[in-house]
């Protein structure tokens, strides 16, 4: 939370040519997820350091010529990989809202009980963006958090046995894993950080798109890259994860039409608070995981809105169906059926490959890129 929060800063208020300065709130993204969890079953938790520190510096670096190759990224591109986003995260947003990931295959998962209050937040936040207006309306997936996490308290679904022995204060020690580099892992952040570059340019084009009803500039999407990179490297140096800009803020400045680098400021600024102060994150983290899910519920399904906004720029002619339609089916028909690929292995190289093709979003990225390139423009 602290290093999403100075990234964050990075992003609103930046530096240089570091930064944005768009509301855009950085966070560890779901994409290097599928990539992590195998390098530290591998190597260890000081070999993945080593592949994020690296893989940073490569992310940094494309910062100085993404904006020059921003015509290989049109809205088709960027709005596919954040529709992309958006329906890969859907199924997060349910096992959460079913009880979450540790329930999965247990009697109490997708109880009504967990529907229940998965559904007091979606409602909560349905009635007051319908028939409010103001505060209200743009904070109404706040409201409906605020609501559930009340009704699950008053249930006994809350525990607050941790923020007790929770520190007031704490400082991240650098290097506390250790950093080893390993080619495999380097390989697999690296390929990782180049598809959150393309996130990125959705993002940044969401946002000024979403809010602001204009293209997003070169200047601003070399900026959002930079500071994306520099985030990262910042918080691998101190046992962080890698940030990037965070397609569901997309969603949220879609849903409330707040185009505010202030507010997204203050936002940092309370991650920063969570992140030095262990005893408030443990508070935010006794909110149960149903409650969230109603939240993210909303929340990914505007992010999968916020790419179909993009793809209404898309002038819909064979050549653009045939693109998407490739794309789409490849990149989300591998995630959904991973054992496609079993004969993709037996070396550290083909299970790097392997393990990249299966997040889905690596070959929806790429193959919109390449055949975007490729194929002939229609009259």
């Amino acid at each position: 939370m602290l290093f999403s929060g100075i990234a964050t800063l990075f992003q609103t208020i930046g530096f240089g040519p570091v930064g944005a300065r768009l509301p855009i709130m950085q966070g560890t993204s779901f994409a290097f997820i599928p990539v992590m969890i195998p390098a530290v079953k591998t190597v260890g938790m000081a070999g993945l350091f080593g592949g994020i520190l690296v893989g940073s510096i490569i992310h940094t670096l494309l910062g100085f010529f993404i904006g020059r190759i921003r015509i290989w990224l049109p809205p088709l591109v960027t709005g596919l990989i954040v529709l992309t986003i958006g329906l890969s995260l859907i199924e997060v947003g349910i096992k959460y809202a079913a009880g979450g990931v540790p329930m999965m295959g247990k009697p109490e998962f997708g109880s009504g009980h967990h529907w229940m209050l998965a559904g007091i937040v979606i409602v909560v936040t349905l009635l007051l963006k319908s028939f409010t207006k103001g505060l209200l309306s743009s904070a109404s997936v706040l409201i409906g958090l605020l609501a559930g996490y009340g009704v699950a308290y008053m249930m006994g679904d809350v525990n607050l046995g941790k923020v007790a022995g929770a520190a007031w204060f704490m400082i991240p020690e650098p290097f506390k894993y250790g950093v080893t580099f390993d080619p495999g892992v380097i390989i697999g952040i690296t390929l990782m950080a180049f598809v959150s570059a393309i996130e990125t340019v959705g993002d940044i084009s969401g946002v000024t798109k979403g809010g602001a009803q204009r293209e997003a500039t070169a200047k601003e999407i070399s900026g959002g890259t930079f500071a994306d990179g520099i985030g990262s490297f910042v918080a691998g140096i101190f046992g962080g994860l890698p940030n990037t800009s965070f397609s569901q803020n997309v969603g949220l400045i879609a849903l409330t039409g707040v185009m505010s680098r202030t507010v997204v400021t203050i936002g940092a600024l309370l991650l920063i608070l969570c992140g030095l102060i262990p005893k408030v994150g443990a508070v935010i983290s006794t909110m149960p995981i149903s409650v969230l899910g109603g939240g993210v519920i909303v929340m990914f399904g505007m992010v999968a809105s916020a790419g179909l906004n993009m793809l209404s720029d898309v002038k819909w002619n064979s050549r653009n169906m045939l693109i998407f339609a490739i794309a789409l089916s490849v990149g989300l028909g591998i995630k959904a059926v991973p054992e496609a690929l079993q004969h993709l292995s037996g070396t550290p190289v083909l299970d790097t490959i392997k393990m990249l093709l299966s997040t889905g979003l690596l070959p929806v990225a790429l193959i919109a890129v390449i055949l975007n390139v490729v194929l002939p423009e229609e009259d």
